[in-house]
């Protein structure tokens, strides 16, 4: 029984690993550049976009540890989280000056380089598209466990702007997971949002049919009603620092949130518009907010 299990558990880590070797070598790994190249150093760190394949290998590595060991249990030592996304896209990464080593990390998807979006997987982003200028999208943010300071979220941050000012984006958007599945506590965050103000027309949107969420409405249907303190506490409770770092730099959310079954979670959309980012995130990095 014992052997058996084993064997199994094997033969899924070799198909995994199978999986994630065909993906980067039908996209060519090898030949992984930077689209835009962002270099900085900040004491004991290095931050940058990645410009080779075996910067790309190490973030994706690092990717792994966080959402497949730490949020989904996985007991593979070694593996790699990449899609069919990460080839078109530019990859934030803190490098650790000390070790050489890659501690965080940000994945950016510029509308100069492609059409295709993760974002649009698990919502409808078409209105989201029909505003003008370029976009830039947020996402597989994560950061070393060892690291998780305030100052690497606000490398990420000072990179991001960086690469708003070197595309000329004008709105950036990406999926704010939330580590919850259930559908009570997403209506709550959701009735939240909207006593904040942070629910906007223009970029209002649904889920995909995939990922919509069971339940949800008629939580929602339930919480109609101004929140009562403990509500709003709890909600606030909810909402994890990198979803906090979007909403103090000015975001938006789209709606409802998207059910990620996958990674069981809640994934809401959220909009940043250039023009109306935070005034004090420019000033902080010295960015030219005419730009």
């Amino acid at each position: 029984m014992i052997s058996s299990l084993a064997a199994a558990v094997s033969l899924e880590r070799v198909s995994m690993n199978l999986q994630s070797f065909y993906q980067l070598r039908l996209n060519r790994i090898h030949k992984f550049k930077a689209k835009i190249d962002i270099k900085l150093e900040v004491g004991p760190f290095e931050l940058k976009t990645v410009s080779d394949s075996e910067e790309l290998k190490e973030a994706l590595a690092l990717r792994y540890e966080v959402f497949h060991r730490e949020m989904m249990g996985k007991t593979n030592p070694e593996g790699i989280d990449v899609d069919e996304f990460d080839f078109a896209c530019d990859h934030l990464v803190i490098k650790e000056k000390r070790s050489n080593r890659i501690v965080g990390t940000y994945r950016l998807n510029c509308s100069l380089f492609t059409e295709k979006f993760y974002s649009g997987k698990e919502f409808m982003i078409g209105k989201l598209f029909a505003q003008p200028g370029v976009k830039l999208e947020l996402g597989r943010a994560c950061i070393h466990k060892d690291f998780r300071r305030g100052i690497l979220i606000s490398l990420l941050w000072r990179g991001i702007a960086e690469y708003m000012a070197a595309s000329d984006a004008k709105l950036v958007f990406g999926c704010a997971t939330v580590m919850t599945a259930d559908p009570r506590k997403a209506a709550l965050l959701t009735r939240y949002f909207e006593e904040e103000g942070r629910i906007l027309q223009e970029f209002r949107t649904r889920p995909t049919l995939l990922f919509t969420m069971p339940l949800l409405h008629q939580f929602m249907d339930e919480i109609r009603d101004p929140l009562t303190e403990t509500q709003r506490a709890e909600a606030e409770s909810l909402v994890p620092p990198l979803c906090r770092a979007y909403l103090k730099a000015g975001a938006s959310i789209s709606g409802e949130p998207a059910w990620d079954q996958e990674f069981n979670c809640i994934d809401f959309l959220t909009i940043l518009q250039r023009d109306d980012l935070n005034r004090s995130l420019w000033r902080k990095y010295k960015m030219d907010e005419n730009q």
